[in-house]
């Protein structure tokens, strides 16, 4: 009997494995990409090695190490490739931030800041995962996650605005913020509490028209409550980027939760209609239509930044000019480090390395949508796609913006340009993500061997 309850016993407890050697030696090769690259750039700036690339490999090995181990311990059979990428294009948007950082042109030294920031955003990481045993927590707290939310998006309208956009709030002692970067994480939440509870309700339509399935008069209700409020983000802090992945978060989690079609089109008209009806008044959204479609008009004695980022496109062809030997400083302000950061990339490293870095965030965003797939439970299953749908949002906007396929809308690119709060909402992002990746894939307990008194009882007539 003994030797039955043995083997009945291991062959419960297999599952997945736990794939956190693979973690590790892809983590290994996460930091040396980057160290690597920064020699490269200190050596094509200054002929020599930088004097502090010891002190940069150290750091960044410390902390994907101390990462590492949180995972092993506190989450052990989470998805193995979301850290290495985290870590790797945090890694590059340092080394990008430090070589933009060596022209005098481009304002202060940013890049110490940054590191500071990542490591913070580290800390709340190995925090988050430590202390959420359990992401269906964050069910209880739906509508208390959707009043904090409207607070941090509100809140920058109360504060001047940066380049014609209220997007900040100054904290004092630590500087300005963006609350729009946390709030997408905290909104997911509060769409996949709701919708996981009136998903049914989404669903039901009244009648076909045209093969879409036209949802009922009161249903349009919440859709319709979204897009008022992306609409006033949009007039009263002129936040394009925002207001973009705020409403389209929740036509994709609403697609997802109802499985309609008719939700999509309903969103594309909305969304399409509301951008027409802010842009014929609002002049700031005006000027980056504007931009958009005139790139090359004189602006300020010389041509817009949009189409100096297409000149950087350009001349960095295929393979690109080398790190360190682009012309970043004709963007001249703040821009090179935030939203025109791509540009540096495609000009320094050329199409093949943009390529690369786009299809990094392609394949963070696809074990993102991996891990809802494979969630047990429903509210997992929206937060999932609700947290890799703004990632995937912000990542399209930000490079369309950049590349001259849509307007502008100044949001900052994930993980690889600077900003604090960026950084920091993305590694919080990450990590819900691994606790709903870990829940999902670790084995279920093998079940409790039956004796010899209940199986007589059950065989007995």
């Amino acid at each position: 009997m003994s030797s039955s309850t043995t083997n009945t016993t291991t062959i419960g407890t297999i599952g997945a494995p736990s794939r956190r050697n693979t973690e590790l030696a892809m983590l290994v090769f996460a930091v040396l990409i980057p160290v690597f690259a920064y020699i490269n750039v200190g050596l094509a700036k200054e002929g020599t090695v930088p004097a502090g690339v010891l002190g940069y490999s150290l750091g960044l090995g410390l902390l994907a190490g101390v990462a590492h181990l949180v995972v092993r311990k506190w989450a052990p059979y989470a998805d193995p490739l979301m850290l290495p990428i985290a870590t790797l294009l945090n890694g590059l948007g340092l080394i990008f931030i430090w070589r933009l950082d060596q022209e005098p042109s481009l304002g202060k030294a940013m890049a110490p800041n940054q590191l500071m920031w990542s490591t913070f955003g580290v800390a709340l990481f190995l925090g988050i995962l430590i202390f959420l045993k359990d992401h269906r927590v964050l069910q209880r707290y739906t509508y208390i996650s959707m009043v904090v939310a409207l607070v941090l998006l509100v809140a920058p309208v109360f504060f001047p605005g940066v380049n014609g956009a209220k997007i900040w709030i100054t904290i004092p002692g630590l500087g300005s913020l963006q609350p729009g970067e946390f709030a997408k994480i905290i909104i997911a939440i509060f769409f996949a509490g709701y919708l996981m509870v009136k998903r049914d309700a989404l669903a039901l339509a009244s009648r076909r028209f045209m093969g879409l399935y036209l949802p009922r008069g009161r249903d349009l209700g919440p859709i319709l409550v979204i897009w008022a409020l992306s609409l006033m983000i949009l007039v009263f802090e002129t936040d394009l980027g925002t207001s973009l992945l705020f409403f389209g978060l929740f036509v994709v989690m609403l697609y997802v939760a109802t499985e309609r079609t008719s939700w999509i089109v309903f969103g594309l008209l909305l969304s399409a209609g509301g951008a027409v009806a802010v842009a014929t008044f609002e002049s700031h959204v005006q000027t980056r239509v504007h931009n958009w479609l005139n790139p090359l008009e004189l602006s300020n004695g010389g041509v817009t930044e949009t189409a100096q980022a297409m000149y950087s496109f350009g001349s960095g062809g295929i393979l690109g000019s080398g790190l360190g030997q682009g012309y970043s400083r004709l963007i001249l302000g703040i821009a090179p480090k935030s939203d025109y950061i791509l540009a540096t990339v495609g000009e320094e490293v050329g199409l093949a390395g943009l390529m690369a870095i786009l299809l990094l965030y392609g394949l963070l965003i696809e074990r993102g949508i991996r891990t809802a797939l494979a969630a047990r439970d429903p509210f997992g299953k929206l937060l999932a796609i609700g947290l890799s749908g703004a990632f995937a949002l912000q990542v399209f906007v930000v490079a369309g913006g950049v590349t001259g396929l849509i307007p502008l809308t100044g949001m900052t690119m994930p993980f690889l340009a600077q900003g604090g709060s960026s950084v920091i909402a993305n590694w919080a992002l990450v990590a819900i993500l691994l606790r709903i990746s870990d829940t999902a894939r670790r084995p279920a307990p093998a079940p409790a061997p039956s004796t010899d008194a209940e199986m007589t009882q059950v065989v007995r007539p």
